[in-house]
């Protein structure tokens, strides 16, 4: 049985004082919930404030985005181990607006997912298809082809969460029907299969991630093939993303 995982991504947003409030009042609305896997994704700057909020909290410290080496001369990165110093569990790769803006490509996915397993972090890898690429009728093509290259090397499926994040719908309010978001996870989750057996394509946790919010949760969870969330929008209002979290509850 996959546990679900909400995981928040906070994207280039919050000031500490925001975090902190914004912390606070998350705490209570998911206590107790042992049903779903709770985890928010906050920029680098902002680790150490939210590692000590959220204290006393089952809630899992993630990160943005890190860098596949340990250290060295790459101005505005952040390494695993810098990572490591500070707990983080949870590390999002390859998000569809790194990909975008700053020029992420397949290999440096695999390369930051191979780092990140090395150093004891949990990958969230992210994959999905523009709206011009899916009007092409390659989305299947598209997302399998992200899935081999991302996870190439990667022998052990146990610690990796990979996000199907169909680009058209990242904050736009658009959302992939729930069946055609769960048929892409369908593919998703063959695609794993192929590559490391039918027993790591039932464990791997596969996040649909766009724009998933408390009105169409209910739907999208209730597909055989959606094991939770990668929320954006929704992870920067307390009250919303419990919604989310506790719809499994």
């Amino acid at each position: 049985m996959r546990k679900p995982i909400i995981a928040g991504n906070w994207k280039m947003n919050n000031t500490p004082a925001q975090a902190k409030e914004l912390l606070e009042g998350l705490k209570p609305l998911i206590a107790g919930n042992e049903a779903t896997e709770a985890a928010v994704c906050v920029p680098a700057i902002l680790i150490g404030t939210v590692k000590e909020a959220m204290e006393g909290s089952q809630i899992h410290l993630g990160a943005e985005n890190m860098h596949w080496e340990e250290k060295g001369a790459f101005t505005g990165e952040i390494s695993p181990v810098m990572l490591n110093a500070f707990d983080v569990e949870y590390v999002i790769i390859g998000h569809s607006e790194r990909r975008q803006y700053f020029a992420e490509t397949d290999e440096t996915v695999n390369k930051k997912v191979l780092s990140a397993l090395a150093h004891g972090l949990k990958p969230i890898m992210c994959v999905g298809e523009t709206l011009e690429q899916r009007e092409a009728g390659v989305t299947d093509e598209l997302v399998c082809g992200q899935v081999e290259k991302g996870l190439a090397g990667v022998e052990c499926i146990d610690n990796v969460v990979i996000a199907y994040e169909p680009v058209w719908a990242i904050g736009t309010g658009k959302t992939a029907t729930a069946d055609e978001a769960n048929r892409v996870c369908g593919i998703i989750r063959d695609k794993v299969g192929q590559m490391l057996g039918e027993e790591a394509a039932a464990k791997i946790r596969i996040q649909y991630g766009g724009s998933m919010n408390p009105k169409n949760v209910a739907e999208l969870m209730a597909q055989p093939n959606i094991d939770g969330g990668l929320i954006g929008g929704a992870a920067l209002k307390a009250e919303d993303f419990a919604a989310l979290v506790n719809n499994q509850r």
